[in-house]
């Protein structure tokens, strides 16, 4: 179709800056985004319906969690509609700006959304430890170990804060002058970046079928919390040298 090709030319010149973006968002989810935008584009789709879509997606594979009981057919599924969700939601913002730029209602509608998809997934991975305590390996007299039901409350609240943090940074923070190069990306932070990327965060959900799946997630847990630290003290330092 002509006009997704070009889109996909539209859009290669109007990426966001690569910085303190991870290797798999840089290198998969925004390319990939990139072609559901074009093709979003060429549907005539407005960019608070591919959001949606991305909910759609998302959501679908949250209640799997949920509800399932675990295997390896559940993990690839759920990992497959986790992850096209995430590039659908790298796709919104994109189309945005293929068709001139976003609005106020559509930025709100996405980061809402965002928020949303991450309580929930940790929420239902609770729900999953809970039901399921057998196939997760976490029983104890029948009932599931006090100690797992733990770490998705965690995780959830490490993941939230640091969401949140880093929209209000954003919002408080410079805005770099109009027509200012952006900063080079750097390739040790990308790759640093990684254990904190969602969709590496997806990956996880392809070892539902053994008993890995516990141990991955409560070490993504754990980096997540050391990352929200690190980041909480770069943006509170960030700020202090902001003059009002």
């Amino acid at each position: 179709m002509p006009r997704v090709g070009t889109a996909l030319r539209e859009l290669r010149g109007a990426q966001k800056s690569a910085k303190g973006v991870s290797l798999y968002s840089r290198f998969v989810n925004r390319p990939a985004g990139r072609y559901l935008a074009a093709g979003s584009y060429a549907l005539g789709l407005t960019p608070n319906q591919v959001t949606l879509i991305s909910a759609a997606f998302s959501f679908a594979a949250v209640a799997a969690v949920a509800l399932a009981a675990p295997s390896w057919g559940l993990g690839v599924a759920v990992w497959a509609a986790l992850a096209v969700g995430f590039a659908f939601d790298s796709a919104d913002g994109q189309l945005a700006r293929l068709r001139g730029g976003g609005s106020p209602s559509g930025e709100w509608l996405d980061h809402v959304v965002d928020c949303a998809k991450l309580t929930a997934l940790h929420t239902c991975v609770l729900i999953a430890f809970y039901r399921f305590p057998d196939a997760y390996g976490i029983a104890g007299d029948g009932a599931p170990s006090g100690g797992w039901l733990l770490v998705p409350l965690g995780f959830q609240f490490a993941a939230v804060v640091t969401f949140f943090g880093g929209l209000l940074t954003e919002k408080l923070g410079p805005r770099p002058a109009p027509g200012s190069p952006a900063a080079a990306p750097s390739t040790l932070r990308a790759v640093a970046l990684l254990p904190v990327d969602y969709g590496v965060f997806c990956l996880v959900f392809l070892l539902l079928g053994g008993g890995l799946f516990r141990w991955a997630y409560a070490a993504l847990g754990a980096v997540a919390a050391l990352f929200l630290l690190a980041f909480s003290a770069k943006w509170f330092r960030e700020l202090s040298a902001v003059q009002r």
